[in-house]
């Protein structure tokens, strides 16, 4: 970012906008919806600003501009509509330590306005550097439409309600009923304008302390998928947000961490082939410890937590110590792969067949027996198969078809250094070593069935008796 997003504490405090005309009365209008002193520096106002100078709303400053004009000001705007003005105003808000705005001169901006939804107390700024104001105003009516008018309100009533919360509730039981109030019942019926409702539910949830979720832990396996955080689902990110603890591996984009809420701890259990930081009957058990002692658990796995991710075992241990558990599905690397190349994994009349192996057991680099899958129609898609190369090698040495499968690698997919690479059956190990490629690649063998022409018989000519 070459700008940070800030909302500013502006009660009482003064804003100085030069100008009279009409690009001075939108900035003012825009100010006017903050609790900020006002100060508008011209010889003469247009309509509008001469209005609110009358009631008393803004303070007309007629004298010539100087340094002093600015000094103490949050923020200055500078907006007559003339670009040698607005210079000239521009150096003197810097003499005297204003943060400028200047009207449609980003180059002169210390501060840029946003594009605004407002649904006070909830405003959502949108900004983009300066650069697109359009895309900026697209999103803004694309934010008006998915936020009901009076969600500011529901809002407001949520603050007014939130020392009484405070004062009978602990911090997990409040985090569960903020969660429910906005996405549950009491939204819904703020939504619908039954706002007596709304907050009589918000308040016996505080008496009783019910709002319908579970006093113990639960745990969430949550597929992150195969590389870029916004391959994630919507609803990995949801559990991310509830999350008190995240246990999370090597391969997950330290940038998916971000989605989640910003207290929450983060416990690294990265493992690498061969060179386990966290043996996996440690993890399982921090996974049960923590779910035991009510807090919320993710275990974000890269892919899907179901194919090569060993979720199965700790599956296993959180139903057998009779925790909540839920499978969250993410992009399984083969998929995320595949689309890095541009390949489908299956294409009719040419694939049909999809095999989902692993190169790499529990006893070391020994690849299961895909060897039999490997007949015209089939893709054999191998995860953590690097090390297994010379094996693999070996077995398309043995097969019918070696000759004529086609190997593609994708190395990192999904990231901003995937390498994607193909090569002949026996050359796969040098083409590893060669790449400086180790581990976190997909290798699949294709074998298309038009690459498996049927053997045409001579045509035999029978003579007559």
């Amino acid at each position: 970012m070459k700008t940070f997003p800030m909302f500013l504490q502006m009660k009482d405090r003064k804003v100085v906008i030069a100008g009279g005309g009409e690009q001075a009365a939108q900035k003012t209008r825009l100010i006017l919806k903050t609790e900020a002193r006002i100060e508008v520096l011209a010889p003469e106002l247009e309509d509008e600003l001469a209005g609110l100078a009358d009631a008393g709303r803004i303070v007309h400053c007629t004298q010539a501009p100087t340094p002093q004009s600015f000094e103490g000001s949050t923020l200055a705007f500078v907006a007559t509509g003339c670009p040698g003005a607005d210079m000239a105003l521009h150096s003197l808000a810097k003499l005297g330590g204003a943060t400028v705005n200047v009207v449609d001169q980003p180059a002169l901006c210390d501060a840029l306005t946003p594009s605004i939804v407002d649904r006070d107390p909830v405003v959502i700024a949108i900004g983009t550097e300066g650069t697109a104001p359009v895309l900026a105003r697209q999103i803004k009516t694309q934010m008006e439409q998915a936020l009901e008018p009076r969600l500011g309100e529901l809002a407001a009533l949520a603050g007014r309600l939130r020392h009484a919360a405070m004062a009978r509730l602990a911090p997990r039981d409040r985090r569960d009923l903020w969660r429910w109030v906005f996405k549950g019942a009491p939204r819904k019926a703020f939504a619908r304008g039954s706002e007596r409702e709304a907050a009589r539910l918000i308040k016996d949830a505080i008496q009783t302390g019910d709002v319908g979720q579970s006093a113990g832990g639960s745990v969430a396996l949550v597929g992150a998928g195969p590389g870029a955080k916004d391959l994630i689902t919507l609803r990995g990110v949801q559990r991310l947000q509830e999350a008190d603890v995240i246990f999370y591996d090597r391969l997950v984009d330290p940038e998916i961490l971000e989605l989640a809420r910003r207290d929450a701890e983060r416990v690294y259990v990265g493992k690498k082939p061969g060179c386990h930081a966290w043996p996996q009957s440690k993890i399982t058990n921090m996974l049960v410890s923590a779910a035991q002692h009510g807090q919320r658990v993710v275990r974000l796995k890269c892919g899907d937590p179901g194919i090569f991710a060993r979720g199965a075992e700790e599956l296993a241990a959180l139903e057998e110590a009779g925790i909540a558990v839920e499978i969250v599905p993410g992009v399984t690397a083969a998929s995320g792969a595949a689309a890095a190349s541009g390949q489908m994994l299956t294409e009719r009349g040419e694939i049909d067949q999809l095999v989902l192996t692993t190169g790499h057991l529990d006893d070391g680099p020994h690849a299961p027996d895909w060897l039999a899958q490997l007949k015209p129609g089939a893709c054999v898609a191998l995860y953590m198969a690097v090390s297994s190369a010379p094996m693999i090698e070996q077995k398309l040495r043995g097969s019918a078809f070696g000759k004529l499968v086609e190997i593609e690698i994708v190395a990192d997919a999904q990231r901003a250094n995937q390498k994607i690479l193909t090569c002949a059956p026996g050359q796969l190990a040098a083409t590893l070593k060669h790449n400086d490629i180790h581990n976190s690649a997909m290798i699949f063998l294709r074998l298309p069935k038009s690459a498996v022409q049927p053997v045409r018989q001579p045509l035999r000519i029978v003579e007559p008796a």
